[in-house]
């Protein structure tokens, strides 16, 4: 289950051909200390204290195009074209079951008859492949982007990657194609398609809590004590007439795992898992470390690859795999706008009450202890 990228923005010719959306692997939530710059704020110049949500962004694959021409009754498919070579976490995605069968042909045909490829040469487009290229410059007006998450990389344990179509925009249609094939079979970091301080939109499931009933899925007062028949219920479901229930009157049934749009969700930070951090201004965390919080994110682990930091909270489980999108309707309010400047990152266990950011600082303060005995099993 994944968000399904359904509009993406208004284009502008007069900008350079880029990507406009990205999928990424939700980690974990944390909290930042930052100085408010809001000028009228009670707040402001003051420390305030939120929360972040992690998302792990390794790097997506480009490994196709495909081209609309627009119809009477919307978009309409015209052509794909694809990479010379897939990699099998792409591959797995077009079998049912990728054990079952001997050879992994995918695209086996496809490569042969559109791509030449020579020795110690890259590879070449055919005449077929040139006519289809051609004919997307020439009737295509939308051009979207293959691209396939790479899941190895994260080690949650599913091999299929998760494949979407990314649009281009800006630039004129040979330009948006051109921008596409030079990046066939090549990485695409989350830093080529976001920013530090912009506005982007998150699409994703949301968590489910499968089927519920009324008080907890809509919010409803419990009945009186001596009521018949149950207290978590509905009195009256309507009049006489109509002889129908109206939809405005609460039911019970599916709450959660809906499909969910967040605008306007500003990203923090953009940086490295493997990279450690360091804030040296004097009124800053001294303290060298990475985003993962001591023991892991909870139910996630560490996480290793590129990450965004976004204010506040994320539709979905932690492992959910979460579109992102560039902002559809930005927000020109100076204070969405404001250049964030992070003072501290909580890295402490998120599980139980955290009290030391780093191991280092944990075994500085508590000193020497006894090692836990290594359990050695026999037969």
């Amino acid at each position: 289950m994944r968000g399904r990228i359904k509009t993406f923005p208004k284009d502008n010719p007069e900008l350079a051909p880029h990507f406009t959306a990205f999928l990424g692997y939700k980690a974990g939530m944390t909290h930042i200390v930052r100085d408010l710059d809001r000028p009228g704020s009670k707040m402001h110049k003051k420390e305030i204290c939120e929360a972040v949500t992690i998302l792990e962004t390794p790097p997506m694959m480009c490994v196709g195009l495909v081209g609309y021409i627009d119809t009477p009754v919307g978009l309409r498919a015209l052509k794909s074209v694809w990479a010379h070579r897939l990699s099998d976490e792409c591959k797995r995605r077009f079998y049912l079951h990728w054990a079952r069968y001997k050879t992994h042909k995918a695209f086996y045909r496809y490569a042969k008859e559109k791509w030449v490829q020579a020795e110690g040469e890259d590879s070449k487009p055919t005449k077929a492949l040139e006519a289809d290229i051609a004919n997307l410059k020439k009737h295509a007006c939308v051009i979207r982007a293959i691209c396939h998450t790479q899941v190895s990389k994260v080690k949650l344990g599913p091999k299929r990657a998760h494949i979407a179509e990314i649009q281009i925009n800006g630039g004129s249609i040979s330009e948006k194609v051109d921008f596409c094939l030079e990046h066939f079979e090549k990485a695409i970091p989350v830093s080529s398609v976001f920013n530090p301080n912009e506005l982007i939109d998150t699409i994703s499931v949301n968590k489910g809590h499968g089927f519920e009933g009324v008080t907890h899925r809509w919010g409803t007062t419990r009945l009186p004590r001596k009521t018949h028949k149950g207290l978590r219920k509905v009195a009256c479901t309507g009049a006489w007439h109509p002889a129908r229930v109206h939809y405005t009157v609460p039911r019970a049934g599916q709450h959660g795992c809906h499909h969910r749009t967040e605008v306007n969700k500003k990203i923090y930070q953009i940086g490295s898992g493997e990279q450690k951090f360091d804030m040296t201004q004097p009124w800053a965390d001294y303290t060298q470390k990475p985003i993962t919080p001591m023991g892991g994110f909870v139910w996630y682990g560490p996480v290793n690859n590129d990450y965004l930091m976004i204010k506040g909270s994320v539709g979905g489980p932690r492992k959910r795999v979460i579109s992102m999108r560039k902002a559809i309707c930005p927000q020109n309010k100076k204070w969405m706008q404001e250049s964030i400047t992070l003072k501290f990152i909580d890295t402490s266990s998120k599980l139980g009450h955290g009290r030391f950011q780093t191991s280092e600082e944990k075994n500085k303060f508590l000193g020497a202890r006894k090692e836990k005995p290594i359990l050695q099993f026999t037969k």
